[in-house]
């Protein structure tokens, strides 16, 4: 058994495609964490409990998607101590705007980090970049994935002073990206 290290809480079922997202990017990291659903209106009581627990279980950040009114993160930050990251889910007539506003407008004292729309894997690297800051491993992997990051965008640029700017836009499957 693996002791997670972040949390993924999801405010409905409906959640879990986005948020399986961040799954992914802490895998890539080797960072163990838990999914669960659990929501802020609908079961507040299991909501409390889960935030008011996590660091007494050895979490070190949550992160929380919701659509809607996307109470979710900021119900954990209210319990918990430990960083909460809100990932605003796309849902309903406004698709996602609302819950963006819903997270990034926190009363002081109680923030949430947030990412934007559907982001759920740039939560997870920020999850991975807290984690690093006290445990080099996993800040080594963070520089290891923010240098690759840099090669691809310089390859795309040398691809284009290669081309020019007509056939870098034209190319189909040429294998180089």
């Amino acid at each position: 058994m693996f002791q997670p290290l972040v949390g993924i809480v999801a405010g409905s079922d409906s959640d879990l495609p986005v948020m399986k997202e961040a799954a992914k990017v802490l895998d890539e990291f080797g960072i163990p964490y838990e999914v669960v659903i659990s929501s802020a209106h609908r079961v507040p009581d299991k909501t409390a409990g889960y935030a008011r627990s996590a660091a007494g279980r050895g979490l070190k950040a949550v992160i929380a998607g919701a659509g809607g009114a996307a109470h979710l993160p900021g119900v954990i930050a209210a319990h918990t101590s430990l960083p909460v990251i809100g990932v605003p889910v796309s849902y309903g007539a406004l698709n996602g705007v609302d819950a963006l506003y819903a997270m990034v407008q926190m009363p002081p004292g109680v923030p949430v980090a947030v990412v934007g729309i559907n982001q759920a894997g740039n939560a997870a690297i920020l999850a991975a970049q807290i984690i690093g800051a006290g445990h080099p491993p996993v800040r080594e992997k963070v520089e290891s994935f923010k240098a690759a990051q840099a090669r691809k965008v310089e390859a795309k640029d040398a691809l284009l002073a290669e081309l020019g700017i007509e056939a870098y836009l034209n190319r189909k499957g040429d294998g180089r990206f």
